[in-house]
């Protein structure tokens, strides 16, 4: 037994855990909201939500990862945007029933923490958080060598969220014959990579395909909640792993399914690249990636004209992708050729 071991000898380095916090401090005040109460080094965060406007306030929380796309960064060597992905997996979750994402916080297990490469994916957050105007209220860095091998790390995300209970959007107001507009996507977002990474070699993922794979997940939430605030949306789905075949039917209410043309829209090249090189069949690509449409919305015919010109005052371009049909299925199909 080795004698005089202390927790740093040990691959865990507390000095530099608490010069990290404090180097980060700065960008985290960028996302500060009004509603934040007190600052940062408490052992949790603290949030007065405002409730004025509001019967019956609901909390809305959700959590999720940026997956094996932490490969693609680490081989890429670039770290300041998988914070925006992890962001935007949240909040883009928070909107679909209509709430405002408010606070947010992240995790962050490593083998050893690398200052720079931290401070990177802390960057990104902010920003991801801003985009959003949703406060980074707190967090954690842990360490764990032996688990984690010193150059890797994983990411989670928590975030809260507010909605008044009558402006709940659950699908109740969804009609035979709405419209589907697909919002379009940044490319991956952060799905499918354990398949993607496979058809690539580790040159072209140190590369040029690995800088195409990490652009980062678009965040919907200013669209989206702009659109809520005017009453246009029947339904909104996040097109995450499962595609669209698994996704819009989580907003459909019974007696109800899609269909979608997948003529309408331009599916992007990086997924065309990925189905020749990995000869993948067409509902396979379909039922992984989001195939150039990152978000969905449900919304009546008549409606369509002034969605697209909000839409359009966010930079986001949409198409009309598909209709609601009466169904006993509640199922997605895909017709058509692209």
């Amino acid at each position: 037994m080795k004698k005089n071991l202390t927790y740093q000898s040990s691959g865990v380095d507390i000095k530099k855990a608490d010069l990290f916090l404090h180097s980060i401090i700065p960008m985290i005040n960028t996302t500060r909201r009004p509603e934040v109460v007190g600052s940062l080094g408490s052992f949790s965060g603290f949030f007065r939500p405002s409730l004025q406007n509001m019967k019956d306030p609901l909390l809305v929380a959700a959590t999720d990862g940026v997956g094996t796309k932490l490969l693609v960064a680490n081989q890429v060597g670039k770290h300041d945007t998988i914070g925006i992905d992890l962001v935007a997996m949240c909040v883009n979750d928070i909107i679909t029933c209509g709430a405002e994402p408010l606070f947010f916080l992240d995790y962050i297990a490593t083998g050893s923490i690398h200052i720079e490469q931290a401070k990177a994916i802390i960057s990104g957050i902010t920003k991801g958080c801003r985009q959003s105007n949703c406060s980074l209220i707190g967090g954690e860095t842990a360490e764990m060598p032996g688990l984690y091998e010193k150059e890797h790390y994983d990411l989670a995300g928590f975030c809260v969220g507010i909605v008044d209970k009558s402006k709940v959007i659950d699908g109740k107001k969804i009609k035979s014959g709405n419209l589907v507009l697909g919002l379009e996507s940044s490319g991956l977002h952060s799905n499918g990579y354990s398949l993607a990474r496979k058809v690539f070699t580790e040159e072209e993922l140190e590369g040029k395909a690995g800088k195409t794979l990490l652009k980062p997940t678009r965040v919907y939430v200013k669209p989206i909640l702009d659109l809520h605030k005017k009453n246009l949306l029947n339904a909104v789905a996040h097109i995450t792993g499962g595609g669209l075949l698994d996704n819009i039917p989580r907003v459909l209410p019974k007696g109800y399914s899609v269909e979608i043309d997948r003529k309408t829209w331009k599916i992007p090249g990086i997924f065309r690249e990925i189905q020749k090189r990995g000869q993948i069949e067409d509902m396979e690509m379909f039922h992984t990636f989001n195939m150039g449409i990152g978000m969905t919305i449900i919304i009546t015919e008549e409606n369509i004209a002034e969605v697209k010109k909000i839409l359009q005052e966010h930079s986001v371009r949409s198409s009309v992708i598909g209709q609601v049909i009466k169904s006993k299925t509640g199922t997605v199909q895909i017709n058509g050729s692209n």
